[in-house]
């Protein structure tokens, strides 16, 4: 890192959730720079994101997938985040449209059509069905409650008691907040750990709301609407719970630029 006078990085975004992206297959950027990351991901004094993505070579996959919360830490699985990850693989020819990646919580498979990106989901076989929540990890670990109109929730508050609830507190957890709009249809917003607030959209929690929904009835595929934009989830049940989960929604560069290192 020394030997770096500056750092190249790419901004990118999926459904209002953004992302500092490098390209680190050459093992330039120190993986142990917490303070960095939280600098970069930083909304007044940094580029401003919800986290950073590294792409670092693998010997048996065409790309690792390394997140960082907006905290600077390594954080657990981000669907959106690896939705844009495969999208700047694309763009830089990095991929064809189609890709096998690892990431924290194992293989993934995506494929870029139409403009939107198609992730492979892990499997999900245990979810905590109660009468107020459900919980599973999707990737990440998610909370899910159902309210009547979830535009007029205040989500910072009702999320943050959550996550820092005596059970939750410890290691967090992530919190959404879902309204049944109509026959497979949700809108859904969400508290996130490591950010400490809402976002605009987040991946492994639309895709527990709609495992969640169809618990309630739902088919999939279940559209999703969410802060920024709309995604939706397709799934599959089986007697393990489900698999052949797929996040769907697009992908975009923000823009680019070099960040100068003291």
């Amino acid at each position: 890192m020394e030997n770096m006078s500056a750092l190249h990085f790419y901004k990118y975004q999926g459904t209002g959730n953004d992302f500092v992206v490098i390209d680190n297959r050459k093992g330039e950027f120190d993986r142990n720079n917490n303070a960095l990351v939280k600098l970069l991901c930083d909304r007044k004094f940094g580029v401003g994101a919800d986290g950073l993505m590294l792409l670092q070579s693998h010997d048996s996959y065409d790309f690792e997938m390394v997140y960082y919360n907006a905290d600077g830490f390594e954080g657990s699985m981000c669907g959106n985040g690896g939705r844009c990850l495969v999208k700047f693989a694309y763009d830089i020819k990095a991929i064809e449209n189609k890709t096998t990646f690892i990431a924290v919580d194992g293989e993934h498979e995506a494929t870029v059509k139409d403009g939107l990106v198609h992730l492979k989901m892990i499997p999900v076989s245990e979810i905590e069905h109660t009468e107020l929540f459900d919980y599973m990890n999707t990737g990440s670990p998610h909370y899910v409650e159902y309210v009547s109109d979830v535009q007029q929730l205040d989500v910072f508050e009702a999320g943050r008691a959550i996550r820092y609830n005596d059970r939750f507190k410890a290691v967090g957890t992530n919190v959404n907040f879902v309204q049944e709009l109509g026959a497979s249809q949700l809108e859904v917003r969400t508290y996130e750990r490591g950010v400490e607030d809402e976002t605009l959209s987040c991946g492994t929690g639309v895709t527990a709301c709609a495992l969640s929904a169809s618990i309630k009835g739902h088919l999939s595929p279940v559209a999703i609407k969410v802060q920024g934009g709309n995604l939706a989830v397709s799934f599959e049940k089986s007697e393990n719970g489900f698999d052949t989960i797929f996040l769907i929604g697009p992908a975009e560069r923000v823009f680019e630029g070099t960040w100068k290192l003291s």
